[in-house]
């Protein structure tokens, strides 16, 4: 599990690889991920737009942004909180993201909430050591 807070935005992701939507015999790897976002101020707020840093295991970096997520600006008052899961595909066995969630409270000031760093990697075998 992976967490960082902003102005009282908490946001939780966890990672997990989907073998089932994966072909690694044809390079692809699909990562699920789950967010949590907690509001923990004062104020209201409004998750208004997401920013995606996506890095490969060769260093292939692939920015995606867009409106809202999952389809939804979800207003967030305080206590309240919002949770989704989405996916990444990749072309290696592991990567990482990160990114910002553009956060508006009621008084129409915006401000960018930490998406925290977090891992995708495939479960490898262990290595037995004689």
């Amino acid at each position: 599990m992976y967490k960082a807070v902003t102005r009282g935005i908490s946001v939780t992701v966890m990672p997990r690889y989907m073998p089932e939507e994966s072909s690694p015999d044809d390079g692809r790897y699909f990562f699920a991920y789950t967010v949590e976002i907690i509001n923990t101020s004062l104020e209201r707020v409004q998750l208004r737009a997401r920013h995606w840093r996506i890095t490969d295991e060769h260093g292939h970096v692939q920015e995606v942004r867009g409106a809202g997520v999952v389809g939804e600006e979800p207003v967030l008052g305080p206590g309240e909180s919002f949770s989704y899961t989405s996916g990444c595909p990749l072309t290696t066995p592991g990567g990482t993201m990160q990114g910002t969630y553009l956060m508006e409270t009621a008084s129409g000031e915006t401000f960018d909430a930490e998406i925290p760093a977090f891992s995708l990697d495939i479960p490898r075998a262990k290595r037995v050591l004689h």
